[in-house]
């Protein structure tokens, strides 16, 4: 056992087949290994190294198995000092980083931290950001002299790896069929918006099918450009599967992550390792293992051409994982680690139990204003806003206890934006401190419905939960006393059982943020806002919370505010002409190349919004329709400086624009102002391309996001993150308000007649489905499905008379 220093680990049955094909050299299996070792291994020679290869037991994937085996391995050989773990990953392709089916990804360190981090699944899914739980250690020296010489090899003579990996299927034939490399055809990245449809088996290309309209366009790549490519950089590792393309787009655009895998992280800390990993799939839900077998392939063909540039005698020189291990083991910090990898049952239970957690937590409630969050702060233009965390009141408030503050703000002032940078700052600060809770709650005009109190109260009880290491049995008691066996109905707790529960998470904490964003748009019919204010401030009486609120300056919620800290928002004029300059690039070439013109634009704007950040892009829209000098000039000295005004010059030109434009514009502005809910942009994109009497949906007419965007002035917004389309702003609805009739007197029949249309279309002819999965497909397929036959009706009542369709 101790003639072998390289340890080589495989999750699968097809990972430990490629490694085992590159094996120069053979030798058989150990005579013994340590009592309890349950690891299967192959041993064999790779250049001048002895190596050991085990494989994950059959069916077991994840963090703790690979822990497990890593743990085996070491007690069996104890002289190993180089880890490398090497198998198949999904890619996380952008336009930074080109990455294809077959490309290798290698973890590479820097900025001090190393190339492999674990993150907590579960709570990414709240606010969709990266918690990072902990960092694989930087693999030996030796390991990563080696990967930056071998960068260079490649960098100037190429590689051969598509050679190597030809010459053994040759040798082995039997391995071709499994571990060619498939057609280049068979390569699609779909768009992230576009699903594999739910339980479906066989081909995702014949199941998905190539329409353009779902493909992301790529470039060909040039025949001297090296195939597969290696990229270097961030693996993320999880005890879940990445398939939701939109998560993988958002967690590897916030750390430049190009890769998602799901054991590394059960060797942090303690078992030095690269992670090299052949890519097969785009982390999304098209998977399938047609690409497996060549990437676990290209992956051992890297590791192969590896150990070849490490001198035996470096390897030799590094220090036994084992005795490493061995630290770690007797720090007294490292005891979480000991628990986690040294016992392999309270690992196991441990999942099991964050199952079940996560399911409580969503049936507390399924609202998530994580993805809220993200939009907004994606809004921000950099540099603004800092104005607010830097002054007195907002210090005052992070750091004194029991404290209130009150924000109110004139309509358009930038609240919104401002508490997303505020939510943020609290979320970077206090990441890690597990004792101090956070929970943030945006209030929607066109989410009344949404939140009553007890979705209010929910949501916090939620948000202070999930932060917790472990479920409080508070929250386990509320959701058993509505879940038992006896209490067949499935009930909902009451305002009083939330807040008794919200009472009890609130003080396991040393100290509780809680953030309400446009108290204005709270739902008020019931009392709902006076309730759930009451609630808070008796909250804040009982534990240790800090209260942020803002809303327009309205009397009855100051009053509630009285003897609090206040701090009024209103846009500087530094804050605006910061994002004027970070928006230059929107407006005609002539202006970008006239400084002076700049200068001009940007003092007559700050100028106009008079505190109101909401008009400043809605003044670039309209100068960026301008087509010379002399008439940007003209449109700086009349511009609008109310809402109202300026919304009135949005719709005029929304009506200059050529008649299909305008037709499609119009169309999509009367839906989504007489919507009965928030539309997802799938459902809005399907309702606008249904005509009036087909039997089913053409997909030429469904517009793409771009046009929507473009074309409707600036009115309406579609949030990436929640993938919802709303209007820009609630001054925009009450504008609406008063001119809907006008600007869209047919409305209600139209609508009623689209959803008429698209429930009657022959698709649907088949009746009810017969089984919950039929359902979520047809769902599914069928976007605007739910909308129209939950809402049909309550359109139908307010037009007379009633569409043929009806």
């Amino acid at each position: 056992p101790n003639d072998y220093t390289v340890g080589w680990i495989c999750a699968l049955s097809t990972e430990y087949t490629a490694a085992r094909s590159f094996l120069e050299e053979q030798h058989s299996g150990p005579d013994h290994v340590s009592p309890n070792d349950n690891n299967d291994y192959t041993l064999g020679r790779i250049g001048k190294h002895n190596v050991v290869i085990a494989v994950l037991p059959d069916g077991e994937y994840g963090t703790a198995s690979a822990a497990a085996v890593a743990r085996d391995m070491l007690h069996s050989f104890p002289n190993i000092r180089i880890g490398l773990m090497v198998g198949i990953g999904g890619g996380a392709p952008n336009q930074k980083h080109d990455i294809r089916l077959g490309d290798i990804v290698v973890s590479a360190p820097s900025n001090g931290k190393s190339g492999v981090f674990q993150y907590d699944y579960g709570k990414t899914i709240q606010d969709q950001s990266f918690r990072p739980t902990g960092f694989l250690n930087q693999p030996p020296a030796a390991l990563r002299a080696a990967v930056t010489g071998l960068k260079t090899q490649y960098e100037e003579e190429g590689h051969q790896l598509e050679d190597a990996i030809n010459n053994i299927l040759e040798r082995k034939p039997r391995l071709k069929k499994k571990y060619k490399r498939p057609d280049q055809r068979s390569d699609i990245l779909y768009s992230s918006a576009f699903v594999h449809p739910a339980n479906t088996e066989g081909n995702c290309t014949e199941i998905c099918g190539n329409d353009t309209f779902n493909i992301l366009p790529r470039r060909e790549r040039p025949k001297d450009e090296d195939n597969p490519l290696i990229h270097y950089g961030l693996i993320a590792s999880a005890n879940q599967l990445m398939k939701d393309a939109r998560t993988r787009d958002k967690l590897a655009a916030e750390m430049d992550v190009l890769c998602f895998e799901m054991e590394a992280a059960g060797l942090m800390n303690h078992f030095p390792c690269l992670v090299i990993r052949g890519i097969c799939d785009y982390s999304d839900s098209h998977k399938n293992k047609e690409w497996q077998g060549y990437a676990a392939m290209a992956a051992a063909a890297y590791a192969k051409d590896l150990l070849y540039r490490m001198p035996p005698n470096k390897v030799e020189a590094e220090r036994r994982i084992g005795e490493i291990l061995s630290d770690a083991l007797n720090s007294r910090a490292n005891i979480c680690v000991i628990n986690e990898v040294d016992g392999n049952i309270k690992t196991m239970r441990s999942k099991l139990d964050r199952k079940q957690d996560l399911e409580i937590l969503n049936w507390i409630t399924s609202t998530d204003y994580g993805p809220q969050q993200s939009d907004y702060l994606n809004r921000r233009q950099p540099g603004t806003g800092q104005w607010l965390l830097e002054s007195e009141e907002f210090k005052t408030w992070m750091t004194t206890e029991k404290q209130t503050l009150f924000c109110p703000g004139i309509p358009g002032a930038g609240k919104t934006i401002l508490i997303s940078i505020v939510v943020n700052h609290l979320m970077v600060k206090f990441q890690a401190e597990s004792s101090v809770g956070i929970a943030y709650i945006y209030c929607n005009f066109q989410r009344q419905e949404e939140q009553k109190v007890v979705h209010l109260l929910a949501s916090v009880l939620k948000q202070l939960a999930e932060s917790q290491d472990s479920l409080a049995s508070s929250v386990r008691e509320l959701y058993d006393n509505h879940n038992s066996n006896h209490n067949s109905r499935r009930t909902r707790p009451s305002v009083d059982e939330l807040a008794k529960a919200l009472h009890s998470v609130a003080a396991m904490h040393s100290r509780v943020y809680v953030i309400v964003d446009a108290l204005d748009e709270c739902k008020t019919i019931d009392g709902c806002r006076k309730k759930f204010l009451t609630e808070m401030f008796n909250l804040q009486a009982t534990t240790q919370v800090n209260l942020l609120a803002t809303s327009r300056p309205i009397q009855d919620i100051e009053t509630e505010f009285q003897g609090s800290l206040s701090l009024k928002i209103r846009a500087t004029n530094e804050d605006i002409q910061t994002y004027l300059t970070g928006h230059m690039a929107r407006l005609p070439s002539f202006v970008q190349d006239d400084p002076s013109l700049q200068t001009k634009i940007k003092d007559a704007i700050v100028q106009a919004t008079d505190g109101m950040f909401l008009l400043a892009p809605l003044h670039v829209d309209a100068l960026a329709q301008e087509p010379t000098v002399g008439h940007i000039e003209l449109a700086l000295q009349k511009l609008p400086r109310g809402v109202d005004e300026i919304y009135g010059q949005a719709m005029a030109r929304i009506q200059s624009q050529r008649s299909g434009f305008r037709e499609l514009a119009l169309k999509i502005l009367s839906f989504v102002v007489h919507a009965k809910r928030i539309l997802s942009s799938t459902e809005l994109r399907h309702a606008v391309a249904v005509k009036i009497g087909q039997p089913k949906l053409d997909d030429r007419f469904i517009p793409g996001l771009n046009i929507i965007s473009s074309i409707c002035g600036g009115l309406i917004t579609i949030d990436s993150e929640s993938d919802i389309v709303r209007l820009v702003h609630y001054t925009t609805k009450e504008y609406f308000d008063k001119t809907k009739d006008s600007l869209f007197p047919e409305a209600e029949a139209d609508i009623t007649a689209i959803c008429a249309t698209y429930l009657s279309f022959n698709i649907f002819e088949g009746g009810f489905c017969q089984t919950d999965d039929e359902f979520k497909e047809r769902l599914q397929l069928n976007p605007l499905y739910d909308y129209a036959a939950h809402n049909w009706g309550s359109h139908a009542r307010e037009t007379s008379p009633l569409p043929q369709e009806v």
